[in-house]
Formats: C-alpha cells, sequence, structure tokens
C-alpha cells in the first residue's frame, strides 16, 4: 500500500492540471474551444500552428482532463471537458493580472488605450437586451458565432466593420463583445466605432463566460 498521503495524492494532480495548461498555445486554444467544439485543423489554423503541433498540445490538454474529443467519421472534435475550465483560466487571469508587471504595461498601453471606459455587466445587459435599448454587436468570425451567441446580436466580424457602419445605427447605444476579457477585437471594434460618433461599450467578459452564467445564448448564422 502506498504511504503517499492523501493530500500528496491530490496536490500532485492539481499540479498534473496546472502543467496541462502551462504554454500560451494551450491557453489559446482553450479560448478557441470555449467558442465550441472544433477540429484540430481548423483550431490549427486560427492560432497559426501545424496541425501536428496543434495536435501535441491538444493530447497534453487532454491528458490533463481540461477537454475532451469525440470522433466523427475521419475527423476528430475537442471541447471542453466543462465550464469549470473557464474558472481556471480567469484565475490564472486574475493572477497575472495582480502580479505581473508585464500584464498590467500590456493591459495599460493596448487594452485601456482603446477602451478605458467600465464595461457593461452581463446583468446590465441582460436588462438592456430585455428593454430592447441595445444593439448587440458579436465581432467574432461567422463560424464562431453559427456555434452560439448573444440573443438578437448582429455578426459583423472585425475585418468587415468599415464597410457594414451602415447596418448599425448611430442613435442607438452599441454593446461589443467576442471571446473573452482580453479579446482584441471588441476591443479594436469599440475604438473605431467610437472615432465615427457612435455610443458603444464592451460587455465585460465574452460569450463563453455569458453561456457559462446560465444565460440565453442562440445558435446558427
Amino acid at each position: 500500500m502506498s504511504s503517499e498521503s492523501p493530500k500528496h495524492v491530490l496536490f500532485r494532480q492539481f499540479a498534473a492540471v496546472a502543467k496541462a495548461a502551462a504554454h500560451p498555445h494551450r491557453l489559446e486554444l482553450l479560448e478557441q474551444l470555449a467558442q465550441g467544439e472544433r477540429s484540430v485543423d481548423v483550431l490549427a489554423d486560427r492560432i497559426r500552428l501545424s496541425v501536428a503541433n496543434a495536435s501535441q498540445h491538444l493530447q497534453h490538454l487532454r491528458r490533463g482532463g481540461l477537454i475532451a474529443a469525440e470522433r466523427r467519421g475521419k475527423f476528430v472534435f475537442y471541447r471542453l471537458a466543462n465550464d469549470a475550465v473557464l474558472d481556471l483560466v480567469a484565475a490564472l487571469r486574475r493572477v497575472a493580472e495582480v502580479q505581473s508587471a508585464e500584464v498590467e504595461r500590456v493591459v495599460r498601453s493596448y487594452f485601456e488605450a482603446r477602451d478605458s471606459l467600465e464595461p457593461v455587466t452581463r446583468a446590465e445587459l441582460k436588462d438592456r437586451l430585455r428593454a430592447g435599448l441595445v444593439t448587440v454587436l458579436d465581432v467574432r468570425p461567422p463560424d464562431e458565432f453559427a456555434l452560439g451567441h448573444l440573443p438578437d446580436a448582429i455578426n459583423v466580424p472585425l475585418g468587415e466593420l468599415e464597410r457594414r457602419l451602415t447596418e448599425l445605427d448611430p442613435g442607438r447605444e452599441i454593446v461589443a463583445y467576442c471571446r473573452g476579457p482580453y479579446c482584441v477585437l471588441s476591443y479594436e471594434a469599440v475604438a473605431r466605432l467610437r472615432t465615427r460618433g457612435y455610443t458603444v461599450r464592451r460587455l465585460e467578459d465574452g460569450y463563453p463566460e455569458w453561456r457559462a452564467a446560465g444565460l440565453p445564448v442562440a445558435t446558427g448564422p
């Protein structure tokens, strides 16, 4: 019988989970999978890795219990194991925000430079949606939007924003969102729309956190 204490067994397993997530590419993969299930080919393309490299990182995440996989014909589709994975990533973000001077510098020099206003909370947006007071703008790619989005959201990917401005009412408040709290897409969209006179704010986080909170979502294009 092993003499290892139960606490040591637990801590060893906790460390294995932390080790599985301990790579920037793996955190990027988790961000992508938080939008919905994906094949390795799509994931590799999204974060600009070779399929072989992406597959290796996915296997680390799978062994750590952070993602699950299902084979359908010739393809394997990956998804988050559960919403607790979002909590893990959020905890890493919060610690880094407090302890890392480099994180503070990047947030101040890039993100706050584009949007220093207080973001809209999920509860506030839910109330404003119910009252019909805002236009919700999803700036993610169309395939992510189709997997799941906020109710009545308009999908205008960031790269199409300039030529599709006529679809947005300049007299109506806009709330933009994308993949999560530090998703560059929503910050860029907010900055561009404000320079053109739109009243626009960001959602405090993104679609995955909205869904994980049990709030209503829609699917399809």
